[in-house]
């Protein structure tokens, strides 16, 4: 079996709308190309005792936890002590990653709020953060990366090589215009009772010219059951008399 993993979205600015999280998409569709099954989401507010609780819970259940937003410089950005504490360890100084911040940062500036990124749980291993050198890290099973799209990213990537994995997902799609669901849904619940093993999904969608249709999508681990899947999907739009199209549909 393939090692599963969850995601803590971590920040009140997702929960109150002001921001739009770009991370969870990223993250699912690169996990998805390790070999790493994407089981759950969570979003949860910069409140300590609800991140201690969640962290306890999910890096109990899963086999990788990555949590993005809260290890920046304000007061709020609190992910670094809530997970020294649901590990139960010290948030101490990390020297080398002190030492590289001093640099970094202009004689005079490096203050304490900056100083505060360089503050990790005992024992943790940084993440290199290419863009703006503060780290995310590792401690344990759980992965601390930034809530800065461009920054989180980037984090991800240089930890990805790491990252124990499994068999990367197959994945394979046709899509018709005009289509419905309403008629495609029989023939596509007997394709999926053949294919139990797969995820089998139908994704109504819209064209900025008004004009509508459906996207079916096979995905699993064992490749040669999706192809065929998938043959059988285009086959059933062709057999509803709509004109099946490789891939995905354009946005």
């Amino acid at each position: 079996m393939n090692p599963t993993a969850c995601i803590l979205v971590i920040g009140n600015e997702i929960l109150s709308g002001r921001t739009q999280d770009v991370n969870v998409q990223y993250l699912a569709r690169r996990l998805s190309e390790l070999g790493i099954t994407l089981s759950e989401v969570r979003i949860i507010p910069d409140h300590r005792d609800i991140i201690v609780t969640a962290l306890c819970d999910v890096r109990a259940r899963f086999d990788h936890v990555f949590t993005t937003g809260g290890i920046g410089p304000t007061h709020d950005d609190i992910t670094a002590p809530c997970v020294a504490e649901a590990f139960g360890v010290p948030w101490v100084v990390h020297p080398e990653t002190y030492r590289a911040l001093e640099a970094h940062f202009a004689p005079g500036t490096f203050n304490a709020a900056r100083q505060r990124m360089a503050t990790l749980p005992q024992g943790a291993t940084p993440i290199t953060n290419p863009v703006s050198i503060a780290p995310g890290f590792s401690i344990g099973n759980v992965h601390v990366l930034a809530g800065v799209p461009r920054i989180m990213q980037a984090m991800f990537e240089a930890l990805a090589p790491d990252l124990p994995r499994g068999t990367p997902v197959t994945s394979r799609s046709w899509y018709a215009l005009d289509l419905f669901e309403g008629g495609l849904a029989a023939g596509l619940s007997e394709i999926q009772d053949r294919y139990p093993d797969l995820d089998i999904g139908s994704y109504p969608f819209g064209r900025p010219d008004g004009r509508r249709g459906v996207a079916l999508v096979c995905k699993g681990l064992d490749r040669d059951s999706v192809l065929a899947a998938a043959d059988e999907t285009r086959a059933l739009i062709a057999e509803l008399g709509f004109a099946p199209v490789e891939g995905e549909p354009p946005p």
